[in-house]
């Protein structure tokens, strides 16, 4: 149906008005606006830009896990060293190997299958050596006599594609009653990365949906839900493409694919959220789309930028780290913030362009006395009570954390139903003379002098239990493998290797293992560590006095992120190294925790727990500028942010619980100690915490020394900003306007004063 130029003259789109009778809105300043601006008018150029970025990062996604290391080291460390050196010296790219089970290996039928596979493989193009039982001795052979092993050492450049052959052949050793198991360092390497690529996967599926629910609930509509899962998934997309190009230069961990995924989620999907909010806020005031979109690019907008700089600067902690995967996970991280940021300020406008007219606008603005509000009034009153109880409920929670052991899992980060795995643990039980050492020394000596040094002082030191073989690599590198006493990991085992690093005999040595490995970690954590929790620590400290001009303030916030992190840590050691609940959430717990595990829970937590900080103390300063007690700002200030925070924080439980839900173990680390921050700091630590120790410090919240105070006079930040008042608008049915031009779009028909292919300029808003 053709609309006549009258009616569209009437309702023309957007809202703008054409008249001189039209309401005027005064401009908003500032680069946030001038971009949200731009957005808006070209959306459709900035929505190809964001399909483009989604559908790269698509075609790339697999690539990525591709060019991944899979297996962590401390870097620069003598244990990495020391496994560079062997690397170095043996000319094969890594082993794959077979158990045959089920039958004697005396059997006829057994040997003549398994010694023509093995000379069969022997042939196959990419294969260095192969060996089985029959023809390298008894060492090949189970304990009890019913499975032997073939072991393929594949050359140094063999391919995928060779690798893959020699499993087949493997895999096809049959005989009657026998079953073959195939496993090796190379095949884990390969199943670490398509259980990572799996879970990343499945963590998606499962958290994009929930959250979509959950934002209906809050939004009370499908339109503004959509769009932060939009705005995620495009995310995504830009994180992949980062650590695509992260991979071509520098090792990155398989396991930091997935804990940038689920960050570059939770904070896409949270920053979405608040600026969809703030847009739903202006609608309701009367803005007209084009001027909702500018104002929420103005307000929100500054809350994203602050937020994501406040992450990245608790990410940029792991750049001190020498470790490998703590700089991936640093560089990964904050490439990451950096796109959900970008992802906000400009994908989410243009949206907001495009379907603002379906947002729900409020009929009424939050209240001021409410759930939050009247929470606070009675934290009031019972201050110091309730101080004390959270303060000791989240040490009591962190308490088990101190007692924790850290731990190489190895083969045990996989599900129980690994074939890699399942190898890995059949050769530990069955054929315990070719399970690693808990202890190597790689020795640059001949065997002869490596034989001699393990005999005379290897053998002879506390805590060693005996040497099980002195192998040469090459004429001048050979390897001592040392047994200890208990627990392969364990404090003895620790002993074990700095006794070796203090007696050398004069020779060059490098104490490997996964102990060495352990003991490495946690020097580099306990030397380099106070440097990166410095360098976070003066930023965050920065930041706060640059937003609040208070010193007392900032303060206050680390303290109190210290006290969730430690909650979170316990948890962590409580679930994984104690076992509780592990028959729920599907796994076999090792006995402690993944070595760099806890570094990255603590940054990735403290970015996110002072993320809701800032947004809190930034009402609660935005009222406090404008007149308000600080016993009322409080109230207000937590009644107005209360229940987007909580909405964002169980957004953030989701996404987190969903990449738990998968099966690698370090994922399921991450996720369950992201969880249990998020959840304890948006509840226990924002709602009754914060409000209890502002209310104890009253004025003195905002103390800061005089030459402070002017500094921050001249250089402070603000989160917020004052917006101009919306104009009076006409009731003008927008949803009907925006029929009404698409209508003379199809029809070919121009609205008068405007072009067809064109948003209407917002009145007082120039290109």
């Amino acid at each position: 149906m053709r609309h006549s130029p009258a009616v569209a003259d009437e309702r023309p789109a957007d809202g703008a008005a054409t008249g001189p009778a039209a309401p005027a809105a005064a401009r908003v300043d500032g680069r946030l606006a001038a971009l949200g601006r731009f957005c808006h008018r070209h959306r459709r150029w900035v929505l190809g830009f964001w399909v483009l970025v989604l559908a790269l990062g698509v075609l790339i996604g697999g690539r990525v896990f591709e060019g991944t290391v899979a297996g962590t080291s401390a870097g620069g460390s003598e244990s990495d060293r020391g496994t560079t050196v062997v690397s170095a010296a043996d000319s094969a790219r890594g082993t794959v190997t077979a158990v045959v089970d089920g039958a004697p290996v005396t059997d006829p039928a057994v040997r003549g299958a398994v010694t023509a596979a093995t000379e069969r493989i022997a042939r196959l193009p990419g294969v260095a050596s192969a060996a089985d039982t029959y023809g390298s001795g008894a060492a090949l052979t189970a304990t009890d006599g019913r499975a032997s092993l073939i072991t393929v050492r594949m050359a140094d450049g063999s391919t995928d594609a060779q690798l893959k052959a020699v499993t087949q052949q493997l895999g096809a050793v049959r005989a009657d009653g026998v079953h073959t198991t195939v496993g090796g360092d190379l095949v884990l390497q390969r199943e670490v990365k398509d259980q990572t690529a799996s879970d990343t996967r499945f963590g998606e599926m499962v958290t994009l949906p929930l959250t979509l629910i959950v934002m209906v609930l809050v939004f009370g509509g499908l339109a503004a839900a959509g769009l932060p899962v939009i705005g995620a998934v495009a995310s995504v997309g830009g994180a992949l493409l980062a650590m695509f190009g992260f991979s071509q230069v520098m090792d990155i961990d398989t396991s930091v694919l997935p804990i940038a995924t689920v960050l570059g989620l939770g904070l896409s999907i949270d920053y979405a959220l608040l600026m969809v909010n703030r847009f739903r806020e202006e609608r309701g005031k009367g803005a007209v789309i084009a001027h909702a979109v500018e104002r929420t690019a103005a307000s929100a907008g500054r809350t994203v930028a602050f937020s994501g700089l406040t992450v990245a600067v608790a990410l940029s902690g792991l750049f001190v780290f020498t470790s490998p995967v703590f700089r991936a996970v640093a560089a990964a991280g904050v490439s990451v913030v950096v796109i959900s940021v970008a992802a906000a300020l400009t994908l989410v406008p243009a949206l907001l362009g495009f379907v603002g007219h379906r947002v729900k606008a409020p009929t009424a603005p939050v209240p001021d006395e409410g759930f939050f509000s009247r929470t606070v009034r009675r934290v009031h009153r019972r201050a110091v009570p309730v101080v004390l109880i959270c303060t000791v409920l989240l040490l009591a929670a962190g308490a088990p954390f101190l007692s924790s052991q850290w731990r190489n899992s190895g083969a045990a980060v996989l599900p129980s139903s690994s074939a890699g795995r399942q190898v890995e643990e059949t050769i530990r039980q069955r054929f315990p003379q070719l399970a690693p050492a808990p202890v190597t020394v790689v020795v640059e000596a001949d065997r002869g002098t490596a034989q001699a040094y393990a005999e005379d002082t290897v053998a002879k030191l506390p805590g060693v239990s005996g040497v099980r073989a002195v192998e040469p690599v090459t004429d001048r590198v050979s390897t001592v493998e040392v047994l200890v006493h208990g627990d392969p990991q364990g404090a003895g085992a620790k002993s074990v290797v700095e006794e070796l690093r203090a007696h050398r005999e004069g020779l060059t040595t490098y104490v490997t293992g996964d102990a060495a490995s352990v003991v490495d970690f946690q020097h580099e954590i306990a030397t380099r560590g106070p440097w990166a929790l410095g360098l976070v620590a003066a930023g965050t400290l920065l930041l706060l006095f640059l937003m609040t001009g208070s010193v007392v303030m900032p303060v206050k916030a680390l303290l109190m992120n210290v006290l969730s992190l430690g909650a979170s840590l316990g948890a962590l050691t409580l679930v994984f190294q104690h076992g509780y609940l592990s028959g729920l959430l599907g796994f076999s717990p090792t006995g402690g925790l993944e070595t760099f595990i806890p570094v990255l829970v603590f940054a990735f937590a403290f970015g996110l727990s002072m993320d809701y900080e800032v947004f809190l103390l930034a009402r609660i300063k935005e009222l406090r500028d404008q007149g308000h007690s600080c016993s009322r700002s409080v109230e207000l200030g937590l009644q107005r942010s209360g229940r987007i925070i909580t909405s964002a924080a169980l957004l953030m439980v989701i996404v987190f619980a969903g990449f738990a839900a998968g099966q690698m173990l370090m994922v399921k680390e991450m996720g369950i100690a992201l969880a249990v921050a998020v959840a304890v700091d948006a509840t226990l630590v924002r709602c009754l915490l914060v409000p209890a120790a502002m209310t104890l410090f009253g004025e003195f919240n905002w103390w800061a020394p005089a030459p402070l105070r002017r500094l921050h006079r001249r250089i402070g930040l603000k989160e917020h900003m004052v917006l101009p008042s919306v104009p009076a608008a006409d009731p003008v049915d927008e949803a009907v306007q925006g029929a009404v031009v698409a209508g003379a779009a199809v029809q070919g028909a121009a609205v008068p004063g405007q072009r067809v292919d064109q948003e209407p300029e917002p009145a007082g808003v120039s290109g």
